[in-house]
């Protein structure tokens, strides 16, 4: 081989990334927009190809670097679901057209006008302080999404962080309409004082607050997406809808749903994570302590909140069953 034919092979463009080069098919869109796409997971002493001393650099090391929970390679991770940013904002914006709609239909036949004022004040108790909880849940999500080892993580943890908002706005658009009929209960106008005060709350809000200092990002996802994020989600979405469409509040039980809808496909992504996880040696014994050491705040937690929803049996104990069947899908041995 002569000199200008090696230069020609060095220089002959491949048809694709780099990193994506030695499988024999087509790339996809998830692929091309999706995997490995952290550079600062190359090498694993200078996070940011920074100093290792800096303070950022040490924060990555320490809660994610040489986080317990283990794998040769995370970037083998994919979401379920094979979303990206163009098809996840397709997939919203068909649930947001259809939650509009829902507003305005039930806006015009007089909804709220419907419910009795004893119910009103148990959303003004149970519901409406909600916006904060989901807050925790936002913020928890994008700690996640800052700290996940491979983009394919990152990614379902920022479609996550998005459904929290939207989980967020619905609520305090309720509030507002909420407090046009109802201008006497406080609404919009309590909440603060209910979330930080009001026992109903006081067991989810300690929790969502340890939520937001367990640094390490493996213990954040364990707890998060195993423990947290269901039980709030199977206390407010779930049985406290039930208690709405039994006091004719057709529109809160929908809209429940539709939430309930980005909450399973939550449950779906993390899922996968955990049975990739636990295929390595250890990683299944360190997922079941982590549950473990936080699963009796949760119960406390759903204890709270459930045992004081009126008119309803057995509560908290359905929202407890639903966590167990689920950490029982992952083949974890709570």
């Amino acid at each position: 081989m002569n000199e200008q034919t090696q230069i020609l092979e060095i220089s002959k463009p491949l048809k694709t990334w780099s990193h994506l080069a030695g499988k024999r098919k087509k790339p996809s869109e998830y692929e091309i927009v999706s995997k490995r796409l952290h550079f600062h997971m190359k090498d694993q002493k200078k996070p940011f190809v920074f100093d290792s001393n800096l303070p950022m650099s040490k924060w990555y090391i320490d809660y994610r670097n040489n986080s317990p929970l283990k794998h040769n390679d995370w970037d083998l991770f994919d979401d379920p679901d094979k979303l990206v940013y163009r098809t996840y904002n397709i997939l919203q914006d068909g649930q947001e057209i259809y939650i509009n709609g829902l507003f305005n239909q039930m806006n015009e036949r007089g909804h709220d006008h419907m419910l009795l004022e004893d119910y009103a004040k148990n959303l003004a108790r149970f519901y409406t302080p909600a916006r904060y909880i989901y807050h925790t849940l936002q913020l928890s999500s994008a700690y996640l999404q800052q700290m996940a080892p491979a983009s394919t993580i990152t990614n379902c943890a920022t479609y996550q962080t998005a459904d929290e908002l939207r989980s967020l706005t619905h609520t305090a658009y309720r509030t507002k309409e909420l407090s046009n009929t109802f201008n006497n209960l406080g609404f919009g106008i309590n909440e603060k004082q209910t979330w930080e005060n009001d026992p109903i709350w006081q067991g989810f809000r300690e929790l969502m607050e340890k939520v937001l200092i367990a640094w390490d990002w493996s213990e954040t996802f364990i707890v998060l997406n195993l423990l947290a994020k269901p039980a709030i989600e199977e206390s407010i979405q779930v049985q406290f809808a039930d208690y709405a469409k039994n006091n004719n509040d057709t529109l809160l039980g929908l809209l429940s749903q539709s939430q309930y809808n980005d909450s399973l496909r939550h449950r779906k992504w993390a899922s996968a994570l955990v049975k990739m996880a636990i295929e390595v040696d250890r990683n299944k014994e360190y997922i079941q302590s982590i549950i473990s050491k936080w699963l009796p705040l949760v119960y406390n937690a759903i204890e709270q909140y459930c045992d004081n929803i009126p008119d309803t049996l057995c509560a908290s104990q359905n929202v407890k069953d639903e966590i167990m069947i689920y950490l029982k899908t992952l083949n974890l041995n709570i």
